[in-house]
């Protein structure tokens, strides 16, 4: 994984959880990130709209306003290659093939794993 690359990319963090946004801020801090942030899937919307430079969006998927699901599909349909990893604390099996056969990028489960998040991450800014 070559994190070094990763300097100056722009992350948007869909998270209505205080706890879990403050994780992502605390983990991404050394690697010289941008990270962008709200807490409902209608203005991660307008922001993917009014911010050109995100390289990948990290989306909840229980969301308040518009869940992660529908606010994904709304951004794929202006920005199709913007990657999108869904998170979710409701992980069951089989979840990873379908969230990815409904649009998303890659799942990642919560608890987050930090290897599994940061190796997925990197596939698409590394």
């Amino acid at each position: 994984m070559n994190t070094e690359s990763w300097e100056g990319k722009v992350i948007l963090a869909v998270e209505d959880d205080d706890v879990s946004l403050e994780f992502l801020k605390e983990l991404f801090e050394p690697y010289k990130v941008k990270l962008l942030s709200t807490n409902n899937g209608k203005s991660a919307i307008d922001i993917c709209k009014s911010e050109k430079q995100i390289d990948l969006v990290l989306m909840d998927v229980q969301l308040p306003v518009l869940n992660g699901k529908e606010a994904m599909k709304q951004i794929k349909y202006f920005r199709p290659d913007l990657p999108i990893i869904a998170q979710t604390a409701f992980a069951m099996a089989g979840d990873r093939e379908m969230y990815i056969d409904e649009g998303f990028d890659d799942y990642i489960p919560k608890p987050i794993n930090v290897e599994q998040l940061l190796s997925s991450m990197d596939r698409f800014i590394g």
